[in-house]
């Protein structure tokens, strides 16, 4: 017979048709489709529906389904869910089990009579997902009886529309839509009926009407919709307010969900039906949803137009896009520019889109576009310029719009706009505006209207329609209409207005952008003879520009001959200058006639070069004036004008001179700021880029006008604080002043006798009218003056904060052509020419306070020094005769380096002189076999290795010295793995230094130094045995005095030790290693003296490079014994005894401290505390006064209520003590 209390043993159960395991698998699935996850619940479901499919047996078929329905109440949204989806296809796919049983069981588990106010939200649910299953399992419409119970189950859910809201009342809908008509007829009529005759009451109930009315209408006949409604149509005079009703409660309802309500849609739907869609479009659209503020109603309305686009003929169209629902949109997108504000355009967009895309007539789109662009407020339309939607149109109605887009900006014809304005200005004093900034406004918008239509890839168009528009913007920019003629379309359009210098400036500029995206635009078309044309045409559309000069057409014809890249460059400079020759036509001309006479120059045959040289030596290159040209092209604000010129400069590289290249470095100097920083902007581009300015203003100014038709008094009282700040500044601007204006206004109130003083004493008198007036005339023209004086003071900073913002974009520009030097021609001598004005240019940037544009320049100057400079893979590798040259300016960067105040600055002069020390170096040629790899890597080149190692020790020992230096331990290692030679020389400094540094921080990365110089294969290379041998055996020592009582007193002496133990471990492995004769008996005795204390047994960066390096020496990190293992040890004992509850209860009945005398109560007082620790451990939700009390025991106890006190006799104590005691023993045992 088995011991019992040997332990416990599972009895063995047979299972040999595995229902256990099925039924535990089961168990496991109604837990998934519970779960939030949405495809967990469906692979729950499919397995089920598997496993009933496999087995077959009707009891566990009838378990399932009173498990589903039994989860339709869950508390859980999700769980709901799954069990509902669950039991729709249980239902669905084994019809034998009766959904009249199961309708039933429904009800019957989930009633709501019998249940109580708590649980009444989650039955509601379970009856409405329960219905919701049936309806879902497809089978609802084959047995009527059934449908009629969940149709009147659903009315009696209706009334829980605190819960429920209308998912019922939706339910219905569904349920109605999917019935046949004969069904509907002989069952569900009848049951209707009262949701059928109130259904002007709700939504839900007015859908239900409409459904059963499109779905039946054989069934719901006029004369039936008279006995139910008391009228033939739903649309009439009679249901008209009702119906406005609805539709709001219906708007209301989806404010949240930003949706169309369907009971609208419908409504929409029946007007078109029956005739009567005007009617229904005034009354309850303008005059009902209008009527209420702005807000859900109006964004219905809104969402009605969108949704009747598609739906509507051309005059209804017409009808409704020039009504009072398009105005009451273009105000809500003026008034929804405010931050935070609901925007509804987007969805709008939407509606046009999918009308545009369904929608295949010509003639709908155009007027749908048309009324679109038509809707202006003070002559801008209200929709972008860059609308998305255009790319659905046809191209017939895009050949129209066009058209129409063209016309109207040379004839604006704004009264057949439809104008609406903002109720701030009907109110206001900005009702009217002139007529001459509307026509403004209008044809700002159709010039990038045009130019989007071009850019947009996605629009279906030809290259004729391109062409058209380019053709047209550029006469408008440039051209003015003095007769018509054939040959010229665009002069067939007469201007009815003329264009101002501000709508030719808008022109001009948009011109150029459109230019830009031509230049790479190829040719549009699908056939094979448009392929072969895009492949012939490499400069795309813009190559038709070819004819506008007879120099272009040479340089064609001489590229077919003989190529060569300054050709290419002069083409696309003349071609740009040509198209200039419209906007400044005398710079122009200069520009080409200087253009032309370098191209001559530059085509010349080197003997006629030299012959023109003697003749005029004094003649600039013809490369220097090109480059002239270049600065001035882009002082102007171009996209095309930056490319190009970036593109020419690209093909003119290889044959700039040091002067040309002195101008573009000139430009960037920081020391000509303050002198020249008004030359560098010609003066007619200021006078340009200040028309664009203003024009820029005035837009700015007009769209924050536009903002602030929505503001309310919030925004009135910002626009106060500005005006205070304003104030304010004004007030700091007043100080320089204040003496002098102070002086004028004595004069003025001294004049008028209007201070007292105290010999005449006329504080009491007072000024008659006529003084009164005079004073007020004096004032206000010394206030007008004065403000005046600071509005001068004011334009005068902006012109100057305007001026230096385009003098740094110039510069930007400028390092275009940097860039394209160093990446074209980086092996040129010229380079070493620009390293110290980039410098400066880094230095300078970095000590000044710089905004977004000038750390932007900063970036981007910086940059390309490091990357294009520095690390680029061309470097000069001529440098005969300049050696002293390249010596003495790599000592100037170092020394630069070393006074510098900034390590990032710093790093760029550091970084520099490594650059100019590999060109003194020159390549790296391949060794012949018969040469050693060492001997290769000894090879400086033209470097005199003893001054650069001067050069170089100095910097290092002042880094090493210097409290506060600008150099860092990274410039060095990069030294050493650049140049080994120079590593070599500097090792035994950077030695001395482990121990020598002035800090800490300098030590280590002496240690990182050598580290990284012993690591480095091609040092060791360079170094003979005996050597290396010597410097590991000076290393060891300089090791032994830094490790020496070191004590971690913060974070920098934590640094320098981990870094030492790194480089004891790799010397400590290299001496092993190589055998080397090293005594390293002392280091290890340091090493081992670090952890006498114990204080290396933890964890971390330090103590694992620590043993790391003990490990080398034979000695392991000692393992230390985990805590839970001690703990287990202490518990042990304590778990045998189990007295500890009677002793608790021994509490109440104490009624003094001294009752436990002697040996028992220092026992009793041990036993407590001990039992009183374990207990606290177990029960940690016990108070902590009562542990105190348990881990204190008997000594310091509570005094005992006074009832128990006196019911209880000190004898009896002492027996329950004892009786307690011995039964603690007992069970203890």
């Amino acid at each position: 017979m088995e011991d019992p209390d040997s332990g416990s043993v599972r009895p063995t159960v047979n299972d040999p048709e595995g229902l256990l395991k099925r039924s535990r698998e089961l168990l496991d699935l109604f837990w998934e489709i519970s779960k939030p996850e949405r495809d967990t619940r469906l692979r729950a479901a499919d397995k089920l529906l598997q496993i009933l499919k496999n087995s077959g047996q009707t009891d566990e078929l009838q378990y399932v389904v009173k498990r589903l329905v039994n989860g339709l109440s869950h508390g859980r949204e999700h769980a709901r869910t799954g069990y509902s989806a669950t039991l729709a296809q249980v239902l669905s796919m084994f019809e034998e089990l009766s959904l009249k049983s199961t309708l039933e069981q429904i009800k019957e588990k989930h009633d709501l009579q019998a249940v109580n106010k708590k649980q009444i939200r989650n039955v509601a649910f379970g009856n409405f997902f329960g219905v919701l299953a049936l309806s879902q399992s497809t089978r609802l419409h084959k047995e009527p009886e059934v449908l009629l119970e969940c149709i009147k189950l659903l009315q009696t859910l209706a009334q829980y529309k605190d819960h429920l809201r209308e998912l019922p009342r939706k339910t219905m809908v569904d349920i109605l839509s999917e019935t046949s008509e004969d069904v509907f007829e002989e069952v569900l009529l009848n049951a209707l009926q009262t949701d059928l005759t109130s259904a002007l009451s709700s939504p839900e109930q007015l859908e239900l009407l409409l459904v059963a009315m499109q779905k039946f209408p054989s069934v719901i006949k006029p004369a039936k919709l008279k006995k139910l409604l008391g009228t033939a149509s739903i649309i009439c005079k009679h249901t008209l307010p009702r119906l406005v009703e609805v539709l709001k409660t219906a708007a209301r309802s989806v404010k949240k969900e930003s949706i169309l309500p369907s009971v609208a849609l419908d409504l929409l739907q029946v007007s078109l039906r029956e005739d009567s869609f005007e009617v229904f479009w005034k009354e309850a659209v303008i005059s009902g949803l209008l009527s209420d503020t702005p807000g859900p109603c109006h964004y219905l309305a809104f969402r009605l137009l969108g949704a009747a686009l598609p739906l509507l003929s051309l005059s209804q169209l017409q009808f409704v896009l020039s009504g009072e629902v398009m105005k009451r949109y273009g105000e809500h997108v003026v008034s929804a520019q405010l931050p935070e504000r609901f925007k509804f355009s987007p969805e709008m967009d939407v509606y046009v889109s999918s009308f545009l895309q369904s929608c295949r007539d010509p003639d709908k789109q155009l007027a749908v576009i048309l009324a679109f662009t038509r809707l202006t407020h003070q002559g801008s339309p209200a929709v972008p310029s860059f609308w998305k939607v255009v790319e659905h149109m046809e191209p017939m109605a895009l050949k129209q719009y066009v058209g129409w887009l063209k016309e109207a900006f040379c004839q604006p014809q704004l009264e057949n706009c439809l104008e609406f304005s903002t109720r701030k200005q009907r109110g206001g004093p900005d009702a009217t505006v002139q007529n001459e900034t509307c026509v403004f406004r209008f044809r700002k918008w159709i010039i990038p209207r045009l130019i989007s239509i071009v850019e947009n890839h996605q629009i279906k168009k030809d290259e004729e329609l391109v062409m058209d528009i380019s053709r047209f913007i550029f006469f408008q920019a440039f051209f003015e209409t003095k007769k018509a003629t054939s040959v010229i379309p665009e002069t067939r359009l007469s201007l009815s207005d003329p264009l101002d210098q501000n709508t030719r400036s808008v022109t001009t500029f948009a011109f150029y952008s459109l230019l830009q995206y031509l230049s790479v635009l190829p040719v549009l078309g699908d056939c094979a003879e448009s392929e072969t044309a895009s492949k012939r045409r490499v400069l795309g559309v813009m190559a038709d520009g070819s004819i506008m000069l007879e120099s272009v057409e040479t340089l064609m014809k001489k590229m077919k001959k003989s190529p060569a890249p300054e050709h290419t460059a002069f083409q696309h400079l003349l071609l740009i200058v040509g198209i200039q020759i419209f906007k400044a036509p005398e710079d122009s001309v200069e520009l080409l006639k200087d253009l032309q006479s370098c191209m001559e120059k530059a085509q010349a045959k080197k003997s006629k070069k030299k012959k023109k040289q003697t003749e005029s030596e004094q003649e600039p290159h013809w490369v220097e004036v090109v480059v002239e040209i270049l600065l001035s092209l882009l002082s102007q604000p171009s996209r095309l004008i930056r490319s190009v010129c970036k593109t020419a400069f690209g093909r003119i590289c290889p044959h700039l001179t040091q002067p040309a290249l002195s101008a573009i470095l000139n430009v960037l100097d920081p020391s000509n700021d303050e002198e020249e920083s008004g030359l560098v902007v010609m003066d007619e581009k200021e006078g340009e880029r200040t028309k664009q300015k203003q024009a820029a203003e005035e837009d700015e100014e007009e769209e924050d006008a536009e903002k602030e038709e929505g503001e309310d008094e919030e925004e009135s009282d910002t626009d106060d604080d500005d005006d205070g700040d304003d104030d304010e500044a004004m007030e700091e601007e007043q100080e320089e002043v204040d003496q002098n204006f102070r002086l004028e206004l004595m004069k003025v109130l001294q004049g008028q006798n209007v201070l007292a003083t105290e010999e005449d004493g006329s504080d009491d008198e007072e000024m008659d009218d006529e003084a009164m007036m005079k004073l007020d005339e004096n004032l206000a023209t010394l206030f007008g003056e004065q403000k005046k004086k600071l509005q001068a003071k004011k334009d005068e900073k902006e012109r100057l904060r305007k001026e230096k913002t385009l003098v740094r974009d110039f510069k930007i520009k400028v390092l275009d052509l940097v860039e394209v030097f160093l990446s074209k021609q980086g092996n040129s001598t010229l380079v070493l020419q620009m390293v110290e004005p980039l410098l400066s240019v880094i230095e300078k940037g970095m000590s000044s306070e710089s905004g977004q544009q000038e750390a932007d320049f900063l970036r981007r100057a910086a940059d390309i020094f490091r990357n294009q400079l520095c690390r680029g893979k061309q470097y000069c590798r001529e440098v005969e005769g300049r050696e002293a040259e390249l010596h003495e300016m790599m000592e100037r960067l170092i020394g630069r380096a070393q006074k510098m105040q900034d390590s990032s600055v710093s790093l760029y002069y550091f970084s520099a002189a490594l650059y100019v020390l590999k060109v003194l170096r020159g390549a790296m040629k391949e060794s012949d076999s018969t040469q050693t790899p060492a001997a290769e890597v000894m090879k400086m080149g033209k470097a005199d290795v003893e001054r650069v190692t001067l050069c170089f020790k100095d910097a290092l020992t002042s880094f090493m010295t210097r409290r506060k230096s600008p150099l860092t331990g990274d410039m060095f290692i990069d030294l050493f793995n650049k140049f080994p030679v120079v590593c070599v020389n500097l090792l035994d400094t950077a030695v001395e230094n482990i121990t020598a540094g002035v800090r800490e921080h300098q030590q280590g990365q002496a240690c990182v130094m050598v580290l990284r110089a012993l690591q480095s294969k091609e040092v060791k290379e360079l170094i003979p045995p005996s050597q290396l041998t010597e410097l590991c055996r000076k290393t060891t020592q300089q090791l032994l005095q830094c490790l020496q009582h070191v004590e971690c007193k913060n974070k920098a002496v934590l640094e320098k030790t981990v870094k030492a133990l790194e480089l004891c471990h790799f010397l400590v492995k290299t001496i092993h290693t190589q055998n080397m004769e090293v005594n390293l008996d002392p280091l290890q005795n340091v090493l081992t003296s670090m952890n006498t204390d114990e204080s290396l047994q933890k964890s971390g960066k330090r103590e694992d490079t620590y043993w790391s390096v003990m490990k080398l020496f034979g000695i392991q990190k000692p393992k230390v014994e985990k805590v839970k293992k001690i703990v287990e040890e202490q518990e042990a004992p304590k778990k045998k005894k189990k007295g500890f509850l009677p002793e608790s209860k021994k509490r109440k009945n104490r009624k003094k401290p001294q009752v436990l005398e002697g040996k028992e109560a220092a026992g009793a007082t041990e036993t407590a505390a001990v039992e009183g620790g374990v207990e606290g451990g177990k029960k940690k939700k016990r108070k902590k006064n009562k542990k105190r009390k348990m881990s204190v025991g008997d000594e310091v106890q509570p005094q005992p209520p006074a009832k128990m006190a006196k019911i209880q006799s000190s004898q009896s104590k002492k027996k329950q003590k004892k009786k307690k005691n011995v039964g603690g023993e007992t069970n203890a045992e």
